[in-house]
């Protein structure tokens, strides 16, 4: 890549980091609105709003993405190189939130999307799609055209596991403590595929939750991988082109 389209690259990275902060944002703000206009507990409706796997995985995305333009405008624009990589924690974190995002995109739209939401928890429309479809398409981009993405080791993706499995366990513990403040059943859960007591799930209970966090934790894995070997290969061509020059 160019130093022209490295620095444009750098721009977008900054304007999507924006971006998912604004949606967040916004999106926070308009829980909290609701909460306050039907009288439900804003504390709990705060907590719940963190607690979504997309709310965390786009904020990570934003921290990560700001984090390597600051990389790059301190260090990386003032080397040059096929060698000059990005440091190995920001390669982990990119590669963490590549996979949180692809897999926050692809839930969303097969499983979620048109899923009826109980009165007053209604998305902001452009939040709601910037958080579902265009950061997840922007991280899955990044993967391919970032400024020198460094190549990782095949065991380092068991990094990209570590979110996940302590966010699934956070909320099947959380899960049963909290009041839905929106219906107010004893229980709370982000997605109706971690609830245990819906109906629809196949098998019932938490046999059914079991199903769905097997099946998606195999997606994230195979994403994961994915995008690391996006990143080798990318690096082993830089690597043969410098040669060649």
């Amino acid at each position: 890549m160019s130093p022209a389209l490295e620095r444009t690259w750098t721009v977008l990275r900054a304007v999507m980091a924006a971006l998912i902060v604004a949606a967040i944002v916004r999106q926070l703000a308009a829980s909290i609105g609701s909460a306050v206009e039907y009288g439900r507990d804003v504390g709990t409706v705060i907590m719940n709003f963190f607690s979504f796997f997309t709310i965390l995985s786009n904020a990570a995305s934003a921290v990560v993405l700001a984090g390597a333009v600051v990389w790059f405008v301190t260090r990386g624009r003032h080397t040059a190189g096929a060698g000059d990589r990005e440091p190995h924690v920001l390669a982990v974190a990119l590669v963490s939130v590549t996979t949180y995002m692809v897999i926050t995109g692809i839930v969303y739209n097969l499983l979620l999307r048109g899923v009826e939401l109980p009165q007053g928890s209604e998305p902001v429309p452009w939040s709601n799609e910037v958080l579902h479809v265009v950061a997840p398409l922007f991280l899955f981009a990044d993967a391919f055209v970032a400024v020198r993405r460094r190549p990782l080791a095949w065991r380092e993706t068991v990094w990209v596991l570590l979110f996940p499995v302590v966010w699934v366990v956070y909320t099947l513990v959380r899960g049963p403590l909290v009041t839905d403040p929106t219906i107010g059943p004893g229980y709370w859960y982000p997605y109706p595929f971690l609830d245990p007591n819906n109906p629809d799930l196949v098998p019932p209970g938490y046999a059914g939750v079991a199903v769905y966090v097997v099946g998606i934790a195999a997606a994230i894995i195979v994403v994961a991988y994915g995008v690391v070997w996006v990143g080798r290969r990318r690096s082993s061509a830089a690597s043969r082109t410098s040669a060649a020059g």
